[in-house]
This record gives C-alpha cells, structure tokens and sequence, in this order.
C-alpha cells in the first residue's frame, strides 16, 4: 500500500498543476485577446481618418508583440513543468512496482499453457497408475508409459497375498541393474521365501537347506544375516515360535518387502515413489520459502539485469544454472535447495551427483574419485574404510 501511495501523492501533484495550468492559461489568453482586440479598434479608428500611424500608437504595438511574446514563452514554460511532472510519476511506478519481472530469465525458462496443462495431466495420470487405478484415466497415454505401471501393481498385488514368485521373477531378470543401485531386494526376497519354508516346521527342513543355496551370491554382504538364518534351524524341531529366532516369523517381513520393491523398482524405471501430486503437499511450504527468497532476491536481480543490459555484456549471465552475484537473503532463508560438496565446495549437478558413503557421510561423486587410493576410499570425516561402489546416489 505504501507504494501505492507514493504513486498517487505524485499523481495529485499531477493534476493539480494541470488545473492550475489550465485556469491561468485561460486567464492570460482572455487578457491578451482583450488588449490585442483594444489595439486593434485603435488602428483602425485610425485608418478610418487617414491620420498616420503616430509615435504612441506605434509603441503601444511595440509593447502588444512583445507581450504577446512573452506570454506565449510563459505558458510554454508552464507547459514544460507539467511535462516533468508527469514524467516523474512514471518513475514513481518503476520505482515502486517492478512491471517485467519476466525480464529477470530468459523467455525459454517458461511453458506454454499447454505445456503445463500436459505436465498436469501426466502427473494426475502418474497419480492414479501409482495408486493402482489403471482404467480410472480417460486419456490416450502411450502403452510404453503405462506398461511400467501395469507390471509393477501385478508384483505388489501377488506380494501382498504373500506369492513371491512374480516379485523373485522380476528381480532375476534386473539383477544387473539392481545391483549397480546396491539393491538387495533380490536376497531379501530370496529370504523371505527361506523362511515361510522354515515356517512349515521340520517337514520343510531339507527343502530349506536346499534353497539356502540361493544365498550363496550375496554371502559376502549379508554373511550375519544368513547365519542368524541358518542357526534358526538348530531349533526348527522345537519350533520357531518360542525360539531367540522367533522375530523371523513377524509379519513385518511382508510389509518391508513391499516397501523394498516399491522403491528400487521405481529408482529402476527412473519413477518416484510417491506420485508427484503426493509430493505437490509437501512441497508447499518450500514454495512459500522460495516466494519469499524471490521477493528478496528480485530488486536486486532486476538492477543487476539493468547495469548487464547498459554495458552491452548480455553473455555474462547465463539465466540458467548460477546467479550473478551472491544475493544476503537472511537468516530466514537459509536453506540450500542444492546439495554442495563439503570436500570440493562445489554444487553438485545431474553430472556429478552426491554419494551417501557407509559411514553416512555425503560427498559428490568427484570427491569420491580423488580420494580412491589402491581401490579403497578413507571417508574425510570419520576416517572409514570402505569400497566406493558401496556408496550410494541420493537424491534431494
């Protein structure tokens, strides 16, 4: 509102030079028609006798032109003022509202309306395909986008009525893949199939000790975990269920596998694991952070903008990946929406992403490399041993 009334303070000063322009201006109008229209009766009173033009009456139109003159430069002058007036309410308004905010990116930074109305459809169609609804959306979606979908709800449905096989299925056919994310969602599956045929009591136990042979692959990164496995069934005679083993037999079991297959297959397929709509709600209150880090940042952007377009040097700021300068935003807005690399000090990129180590600590993939000494990588924090391809891409 203050700006608002800036502006209007300029804008009253405006129109009040203008009537006061305008009642003078008719004023000295009507003033100089009369003594132009008294002159005038008295040269022609004149030409009517035939008397020559005399010394007096020639001086009074001496003193008529120059009036008329001077008059004339005075509402011109007048004129000038109210010109400079109305110019600085224009200023008034660059000063006070920002009128191309557009301005600040380039244009290609923006979509068509329908573009963002097929972003928008897409992601209310992601919605329902990840939520199991496939015949909910009336849209012509592309057989390859929805195919994912349909595979993925055929494996969770057969999981949640405890058949492993299309799940064990899916996971032989990716291990390559699961493995390069340090997925070990096929060991877990193999292991939850272990241990339903441990459930069916000593009749089981040499089909079990048959099947512990699939364990053999991941020996080295689940080597505790398949010996707890493999004590259990010292006790399968006695029965499990009042055995140190029991917790193998908890249902949460089921509803972990679910969650491990829901998020590596995504992360496979390149699809979040929850819907972007889902997102959407947590993503308000970033958004109203951003809102307000813009409101801030665009003064300056504008200026920055103005003094870049004034020195002719348009190729110094790309409007795409970094800003010009640093721009103070406070303590209210101190949060990084990229993640940078504490080793390198470098905002990590699609390129060059972070890498959560074993340890937990994060570092970008650059790092990483540099510090790989004889195949091994010493953590810069802890110091942890650890080899490199445990560490793991993440995501912000």
């Amino acid at each position: 509102m203050e700006q608002c009334a800036c502006v209007e303070r300029e804008l009253d000063k405006v129109l009040h030079k203008f009537l006061t322009y305008g009642q003078h201006c008719e004023q000295s109008l009507e003033e100089l028609l009369h003594y132009v229209g008294q002159l005038r009766a008295e040269l022609a009173s004149a030409a009517l006798q035939g008397t020559p033009l005399s010394a007096s009456l020639s001086l009074v139109m001496s003193q008529c032109c120059r009036k008329i003159k001077d008059t004339v430069q005075k509402l011109a002058s007048d004129h000038k003022d109210i010109h400079s007036s109305v110019s600085r309410v224009g200023k008034a308004i660059d000063r006070n509202f920002d009128s191309e905010i557009c301005g600040v990116v380039s244009d290609a930074v923006w979509d068509s309306r329908e573009k963002q109305q097929q972003i928008l459809q897409m992601a209310i169609v992601e919605h329902l395909y990840q939520q199991g609804m496939l015949s909910e959306s009336t849209l012509n979606v592309d057989l390859d986008f929805k195919q994912p979908f349909l595979e993925l709800n055929r494996i969770l449905e057969a999981l949640h009525e405890q058949d492993l096989g299309p799940a064990l299925e899916w996971a032989v056919s990716h291990r390559q893949r699961l493995l390069e994310l340090n997925s070990s969602l096929e060991f877990k599956l193999h292991r939850l199939h272990f241990i339903r045929l441990l459930a069916g009591g000593p009749e089981k136990q040499l089909e079990a000790l048959s099947y512990a042979r699939h364990f053999q692959p991941f020996a080295r990164l689940h080597q505790r975990e398949i010996q707890v496995m493999m004590g259990s069934l010292v006790y399968l005679r006695l029965g499990l269920e009042k055995s140190p083993y029991c917790h193998l037999l908890d249902n949460s079991h089921w509803a972990e596998i679910c969650e491990t297959f829901t998020r590596d297959a995504c992360s496979l397929l390149g699809l979040s694991v929850e819907s972007p709509l889902s997102v959407s709600c947590f993503s308000l209150y970033s958004m109203f952070l951003s809102f307000a880090s813009g409101c801030v940042a665009l003064p300056v952007l504008m200026n920055i903008k103005a003094v870049i377009e004034q020195r002719q040097c348009t190729g110094v700021w790309s409007h795409k990946d970094e800003l010009p300068i640093e721009i103070e935003l406070g303590m209210k807005c101190w949060y990084h929406s990229v993640f940078a690399c504490p080793i390198l000090r470098q905002q990590t990129s699609d390129s060059n992403p972070p890498i959560k180590l074993i340890c937990g600590h994060v570092i970008s993939r650059d790092a990483l490399n540099k510090l790989i000494n004889g195949g091994k990588l010493k953590c810069p924090y802890c110091p942890m041993e650890q080899n490199p391809a445990d560490g793991k891409r993440i995501i912000f």
